[in-house]
């Protein structure tokens, strides 16, 4: 039987970059596809991305296990704060869906998701890159992300399908490994140093071998 629905939870925007964006940063110029537009209507998500949107580097966005990026809306008012902001567009930090209700110390790695007819895998946090920094235009950009907590969350596509803005997001099936996404990003960045959860995450079985590498040499 399924797993009961996360109380609230929904999405409230989809984003995708129709093509990647040069941007001049400290001497260089990058190319991105974090720059995102909200889509209105249903979107198609397929093996490795969402429909229509393009990553400038494949090797460390989208593939199998980072096939579409989430971030929670509970976090943008933190974000406005902490920059000095008046107000932060939803899509500001790339993600592809802005949810409520997803947030990363209550989903675990492993767990599976309904939107529309869409099953997502979680899999692991964002790490932080000089892509963000430059985005922001803000040398320590990467270092208050990492600080924060608020990584965001990586899905695998369990089954293709459609989605669209104003869908509840489901609870399938919840992993019982009990691993978090906070867990495993505050593994990552020496903010946990709990032998135990170490030990849970090298044995997490949908935890992707290079962060269980990294994680390895991190534990000694």
């Amino acid at each position: 039987m399924a797993a009961s629905a996360r109380q609230g939870a929904s999405l409230l925007q989809v984003n995708v970059a129709g093509a990647p964006r040069e941007i001049e940063w400290q001497g260089r110029t990058l190319t991105t596809g974090i720059f995102k537009t909200p889509v209105e209507g249903p979107v198609g998500v397929v093996e490795h991305h969402v429909v229509g949107d393009v990553q400038a580097d494949p090797s460390v966005h989208g593939g199998p296990t980072k096939a579409v990026y989430a971030y929670a809306s509970e976090h943008y008012g933190w974000w406005t704060s902490e920059l000095g902001l008046d107000e932060l567009a939803w899509g500001a930090f790339g993600e592809n869906l802005t949810t409520t209700g997803l947030l990363e110390d209550r989903v675990r790695v492993g767990d599976v998701f309904r939107i529309g007819t869409v099953e997502l895998m979680a899999t692991e946090p964002r790490m932080p890159c000089s892509k963000l920094a430059a985005r922001f235009q803000r040398t320590n950009m990467q270092r208050l992300f990492t600080r924060s907590g608020r990584s965001g969350i990586y899905f695998a596509v369990h089954t293709e399908g459609t989605l669209e803005a104003g869908d509840a997001i489901e609870l399938v099936s919840a992993h019982d490994n009990g691993l978090t996404i906070a867990d495993v990003f505050s593994l990552r960045t020496g903010q946990e140093r709990d032998p135990a959860l170490f030990r849970r995450a090298l044995d997490h079985p949908v935890l992707a071998d290079d962060w269980k590498e990294t994680l390895r040499a991190l534990a000694g």
